[in-house]
């Protein structure tokens, strides 16, 4: 009996301690890895958004708050990247967040993304067809800035 008891207790060991991802663990103020944005994800009609609330430089060299002049849509270029939804439609699915976009205002470009939290940090990949590059954030509300 004793021994059935330690061979439970081993097969279950890997499992013991690894902590499980909630679906709204993502739901927060994030630091990007440049450390020039913080990003605030929220979740809204069961999808998850993100929303550029900081910028290290919020005006251009006129004082005026910088645009996204990048964007391919014409209509968009004036729209102010402070306020900016970048990450948009993410569904929670099995310990990731998928099935969204991410856009990139500093090239103009809008990529599929995923999401997964790591260490209490988030790991956002970005993908164009094969081609995929992943940035970690880190919490944005223990970082300040001065």
């Amino acid at each position: 009996m004793r021994v059935k008891h330690v061979l439970l207790f081993l097969i279950f060991l890997p499992f013991i301690g690894k902590s499980q991802v909630s679906t709204d663990d993502i739901v927060g103020v994030w630091l990007t890895q440049a450390k020039d944005a913080k990003v605030e994800v929220y979740k809204k009609g069961g999808k998850y958004f993100g929303k550029v609330i900081w910028i290290k430089t919020p005006n251009d060299e006129n004082g005026q708050p910088v645009k996204d002049t990048k964007n391919p849509d014409d209509a968009k270029k004036n729209q102010n990247i402070l306020g900016m939804d970048i990450i948009t439609d993410l569904v929670f699915k099995t310990e990731e967040w998928s099935g969204g976009k991410v856009y990139d205002p500093k090239n103009g470009e809008t990529y599929d993304c995923k999401i997964w939290l790591e260490e209490g940090k988030i790991h956002l990949r970005g993908y164009l067809g094969w081609f995929y590059e992943t940035k970690t954030w880190k919490d944005g509300l223990k970082i300040h800035f001065v």
